[in-house]
């Protein structure tokens, strides 16, 4: 109760500072649909001409592009507001003030702040998922079933995104990393059937961008294998673990600002 107190008055603030600059949001908005219309066109292209990927019709397509979008505007939302800052603490010296404080470093570093910039992507995932689903007469049931490994998949880009903001104690600068983690996931807005095979593993085993869309998309689709389901949990809480191990191993090599 302490800590959901503490994020309660964290995100309160955060929302106030952030509304000063309204205009923002209307940017916002327009980059998101921005992006959303070229990644629409980009599957389109695929399916204008008679081809499809196997097993995938266009609107089921559009459930895996929409749980993309939804975990860019969590990633927007949640994510680049928190983890990113962790390179700029390293760099200033503010993580000292951060270890000092009476909670848990990650927790502070992870839910500090949020950008309210993020909530177009969400709508627009939602927006596209309604749509596509009422296309293929999918009911509450199927969208609840496929919340289970959405919110692993959301662990798990969590657990990558902050080991990679850890390493910059060791290597300080690393904000092309986290670009390039953003880049890989940008092969989840298609199913991973889409990909040859050697791909398909690299997405799968490598970097796990198969159960961040194509998994939680499948369940909602009624298809999903149950093995999948419990790999993604396992998947999901075991990186958490190490994200926190991580971390914990990391700050026995900070020197702090002052020495």
């Amino acid at each position: 109760m302490r800590y959901l107190k503490v994020l309660i008055l964290f995100w309160k603030a955060a929302i106030a500072s952030e509304l000063e600059y309204r205009v923002n949001f209307l940017l916002a908005t327009l980059s998101s649909v921005g992006n959303l219309a070229g990644s629409i066109f980009g599957l389109f292209l695929f399916y204008s001409k008679g081809y499809t990927f196997k097993g995938w019709s266009w609107e089921a397509a559009l459930i895996v592009l929409g749980i993309f979008t939804l975990l860019q505007g969590f990633s927007a939302t949640f994510l680049a507001s928190n983890l990113n800052r962790i390179v700029r603490h390293v760099q200033e010296g503010t993580l000292d003030f951060v270890l000092l404080k009476p909670i848990r470093s990650q927790f502070w570093l992870s839910a500090h702040t949020l950008s309210p910039w993020g909530l177009p992507d969400l709508i627009f995932g939602s927006a596209i998922i309604g749509y596509a689903g009422t296309k293929l007469g999918l009911g509450a049931e199927d969208y609840l079933l496929s919340a289970v490994p959405l919110c692993f998949g959301l662990v798990i880009l969590y657990s990558l995104w902050f080991m990679l903001g850890a390493t910059s104690i060791w290597f300080v600068k690393i904000y092309n990393v986290t670009e390039v983690l953003r880049g890989l996931l940008e092969a989840g807005r298609y199913p991973i059937v889409a990909y040859p095979t050697a791909y398909r593993f690299f997405f799968t085993f490598v970097v796990p961008v198969a159960f961040l869309t194509t998994i939680p998309a499948e369940a909602m689709l009624g298809r999903s294998q149950i093995n999948w389901m419990i790999g993604a949990g396992v998947l999901a809480l075991v990186l958490f673990f190490v994200s926190t191990w991580f971390w914990r191993f990391a700050l026995r090599f900070y020197t702090s600002a002052s020495s």
